[in-house]
């Protein structure tokens, strides 16, 4: 079974973080909800505090596929200040692991150059910081394995294609089904 780990930061945006934690679980994926603040209760951008499951500096990365940015203002800044991240987003890049960003956490990607050469999309007005990416305005979008995604209104878009990516397309289909996704 594939593992997810989905990080938080004070600031981060609510529905980003938790619509593809919601449905990869629903998918049968391992998703484990991780904090950087050194506690594990996370304070959201609109008022709405999180538990994570853990805090990062008790995590064993190489147990896990996946890595998953949330986006927000704030909540991107913070992501982007913990070296610990940074350095594990770099290995995952250098293994050809998994790593998913939305809204504004894509930027980070570019920031670090992981994006140079591949399509990506971010939060419109970003876009410059998607250093060396060939800026798309798709709602998501896979480059090899990087996955990217525009924001809170593409959430549920973005966790179904990470169910796609890590088990199958019925899979993905199914949970969108059951959860009344337009169209499917």
């Amino acid at each position: 079974m594939s593992r997810v780990a989905v990080f938080y930061a004070d600031g981060f945006e609510e529905v980003e973080a938790l619509a593809p934690v919601d449905l990869l679980r629903r998918g049968g994926v391992d998703t484990v909800t991780v904090s950087i603040m050194g506690r594990e209760v996370v304070h959201g951008s609109h008022g709405i505090d999180i538990k994570a499951d853990t805090v990062v500096e008790e995590l064993d990365f190489d147990s896990f596929d996946m890595i998953v940015l949330p986006g927000g203002k704030v909540g991107h800044e913070n992501l982007e200040k913990c070296g610990m991240l940074r350095d594990k987003i770099s290995e995952f890049d250098k293994k050809g692991k998994y790593i998913a960003a939305i809204c504004a956490a894509p930027t980070i990607l570019g920031r670090m150059g992981i994006l140079k050469g591949r399509d990506a999309t971010c939060y419109g007005g970003m876009e410059d910081a998607l250093d060396g990416a060939n800026k798309l305005k798709d709602p998501v979008v896979v480059s090899d394995h990087v996955i990217t995604s525009r924001g809170m209104g593409t959430s549920i878009e973005f966790g179904l294609k990470l169910i796609e990516v890590l088990t199958d397309r019925d899979n993905a289909d199914k949970i969108g089904s059951s959860v009344m996704v337009p169209g499917m």
